[in-house]
């Protein structure tokens, strides 16, 4: 990897996923790898500005990568993912999902929860689910390993903040990961 120019990091449900992207502005070279395995590999391209398009993840999510010319022999190199500016989608990410880090008999455990959807994903993998109503909201229940986990929806009682989700494992409260 010689001609590398740009590495993200892109945080999906099913993970945190490393995109590089290697740009020969000599031999108009261009490279793709997500998660080190190569995407998207071109050789000999005339043009040197442009954009790749590849997918990431399990869900198979568009991420896009612009070449721009800054000035002269200067290029500047965006990430969009579903369309957005990296910055943008990170931003609704953190208003449509939940996440909790944490580790249970040794293990590390990353638990996303889709807001929309109402999905829970566990180290990749999206997990089997049963929805309940109780008294004060909802409550999501799933395994992790053998350990009984559950996400509580309780309304805060504010419009602005909306439903409080709460993961617990093992009778646990659980604090959120800020990714």
């Amino acid at each position: 990897m010689t001609d590398l120019v740009a590495v993200w990091e892109v945080a999906l449900s099913d993970g945190v996923h490393k995109i590089e992207f290697e740009h020969g502005t000599t031999s108009g070279k261009r490279v793709v790898y997500v998660d080190g395995k190569e995407e998207i590999r071109k050789e000999w391209m005339f043009k040197l500005v442009g954009k790749e398009t590849f997918t990431v993840g399990a869900s198979k999510t568009k991420a896009t990568i612009n070449i721009d010319a800054v000035s002269g022999f200067a290029y500047e190199y965006t990430l969009e993912i579903n369309g957005k500016s990296l910055k943008k989608y990170m931003e609704n990410r953190l208003k449509t999902t939940n996440t909790w880090v944490l580790t249970l008999g040794g293990t590390d455990y990353r638990v996303v929860l889709e807001k929309d959807t109402m999905d829970v994903w566990c180290n990749g993998q999206k997990l089997e689910t049963a929805g309940e109503f109780v008294e004060d909201g909802t409550e999501t229940h799933f395994s992790v390993g053998d350990h009984s986990c559950r996400i509580k929806a309780v309304s805060s009682g504010k419009r602005k903040e909306g439903i409080i989700h709460t993961l617990i494992v093992n009778d646990r409260e659980i604090p959120e990961a800020v990714e």
